[in-house]
Parts: C-alpha cells; sequence; structure tokens
C-alpha cells in the first residue's frame, strides 16, 4: 500500500483540505490550510478543535501505516489542546511502539504565526490504532 496515496484519497481529509509532506518509516508530517470554513470563531479564523484532532489523526495513522502497510483503524486519541491556531496547521507524527494488535504515535500541532518568531505548538496528541490483520 502506498500511504500517500491511501491518505489523498481518503474523502474527509480531502474535504479538509489535508496534505501529507512527509511519510518516513514511522514518521509522518502533514499540512491544513486554514480557512474561514474551517473556524469555530464568527469574526476571527481560528482553527475548530475537530479540525485540530482531525490532522493529528490522519498524520498520526499515516506514521503507523508507513510500518504496517495497511490501514489502521483509530482505536483512542487523547489530544492536549495548548493554543487557538490562527494560520496554517501543520502536524509532526512519530510512532512510539508498533506491536502486534496496536500501534502508538505521538502527534504534535503547530498553526503558523504565532507569538514570537516561530510557530503556535496548538496541540499534542497520543493516539493508538489497530495494526493486526484485520478479522
Amino acid at each position: 500500500m502506498d500511504p500517500e496515496s491511501f491518505f489523498e484519497e481518503m474523502p474527509f481529509a480531502d474535504l479538509l483540505g489535508i496534505e501529507l509532506t512527509e511519510i518516513d518509516e514511522g514518521h509522518a508530517e502533514g499540512r491544513l490550510p486554514m480557512r474561514e470554513a474551517l473556524s469555530w470563531h464568527s469574526e476571527r479564523v481560528l482553527a475548530h478543535g475537530g479540525v485540530t484532532y482531525t490532522l493529528a489523526d490522519t498524520v498520526g495513522g499515516a506514521a503507523l501505516v508507513s510500518l504496517v502497510d495497511r490501514p489502521v483503524p483509530t482505536v483512542d486519541m487523547r489530544m492536549d489542546y495548548l493554543e487557538a491556531g490562527t494560520g496554517d496547521l501543520t502536524a509532526e507524527a512519530d510512532v512510539v511502539r508498533n506491536g502486534g494488535d496496536v500501534g502508538v504515535v505521538d502527534v504534535d500541532v503547530y498553526a503558523e504565526g504565532g507569538d514570537g518568531d516561530g510557530d503556535a505548538h496548538l496541540a499534542s496528541a497520543r493516539g493508538v490504532y489497530k495494526t493486526g490483520e484485520p478479522e
């Protein structure tokens, strides 16, 4: 399975505009251009928490797919929201554990144009995905 094409053809990720920018042996990165339709605020463009979550879940899954070469349904994801995002979002994911039945991935989400010189750290997540053979 080609992870990039699998995720590029995922209808929901396509609807949101998620683009995988890097996938390599347990690591993945992705990008989501922010737009008004993805905001939770009517007067400012601020990333909705569900958009941030979906980006993290998609990029986290891609990191694990790069190792197991098959779809990995999400079992659980815990996310800590740290800040509201106003610019384009990026996510970086690294596999922590690739076990027989489940894999664990850490994901960080950032927004361009944070306070200071760098991007704002929006959220940290840990996702658990089913890696075992489908029944």
